[in-house]
């Protein structure tokens, strides 16, 4: 069991290998690495479709040491929904539209734009991070590609807490396309309603709340001993997304907007709760 855990650890690191070296090429087509945005999200289905694959031809599908082969399965189609709707989503911000526009989050990363800093620098600084920080998250991902489901409640809550998390990323962004789509002299100062009166990113705090419910599916759910090896997968997602590449980052920016300090103090930051009043 040991070495079919290790086959696939490395199968999925070669896998986001590939999807950060092809994004790498993409950026440096278009001359910007915010395209590594739409490799995010693309990346972990490659790796959990990797992960599965291979999961199911070193345990040979069905066999006595598993009897939950379907599971790798449901976390393929948990990981893919996630996945791919975010890369359609970011998609056109990423490399379409405002094309040769760098995102400011990557021109802080890389101290300017792409053309100035060049590829190398691309490369240590944001693709080759983010690829080791995608493998890391997508832990549970490859080990409960080879091990058998043994707590099946931990499976159950966890399509909850994931589907929970997919409600605040979808709803969130769309209502955030709503407010963007409205007339610029008639709409609120600073989106403040429905999920977003509630997290100042409903969006990050998704991302990061279905993780954890793919870390209680995959990981908990293969037993204890897979639980607390993994729980540190979650935990670094969530830290991406709060303290490097999403929420504090973004607000750096945000802050210097009309309203939004009047916003974020009567607004939690990530996990959802009800505003406060002045």
């Amino acid at each position: 069991m040991t070495s079919d855990l290790l086959l696939v650890l490395v199968a999925g690191l070669l896998a986001a290998a590939l999807g950060m070296a092809l994004a790498a090429f993409r950026a440096h087509q278009l001359g910007k690495v915010a395209v590594v945005d739409v490799a995010w999200g693309a990346g972990f289905v490659l790796i959990a479709l990797v992960s599965a694959l291979v999961g199911t031809a070193v345990t040979g599908g069905a066999d006595s040491d598993d009897q939950s082969p379907w599971r790798r399965w449901l976390v393929l189609a948990m990981v893919a929904a996630w996945g791919l709707r975010l890369a359609w989503h970011v998609r056109s911000r990423a490399s379409g539209d405002h094309q040769g526009k760098e995102d400011p989050r990557y021109a802080e990363m890389l101290g300017g734009s792409l053309p100035e800093v060049g590829m190398a620098a691309a490369v240590r600084r944001v693709f080759l991070v983010q690829g080791l920080g995608q493998w890391l998250v997508a832990g549970p991902v490859m080990v409960g590609a080879v091990l058998g489901a043994e707590w099946w409640p931990a499976v159950v809550v966890g399509v909850v807490v994931w589907a929970t998390g997919l409600f605040f990323e979808t709803v969130g962004d769309r209502q955030l396309a709503a407010y963007k789509a409205q007339p610029k002299e008639s709409r609120p100062i600073v989106m403040d309603q429905g999920l977003w009166g509630w997290t100042r990113h409903p969006n990050y705090f998704g991302d990061a709340f279905l993780w954890w419910g793919l870390w209680l599916v995959a990981g908990l759910g293969s037993g204890w001993v897979a639980g607390l090896a993994t729980v540190v997968c979650p935990a670094i997602m969530t830290f991406f997304l709060v303290q490097v590449t999403g929420a504090k980052l973004l607000e750096k920016t945000m802050m210097q907007r009309d309203g939004y300090p009047e916003y974020a103090e009567r607004t939690s930051m990530i996990f959802p709760l009800p505003p406060r009043k002045h």
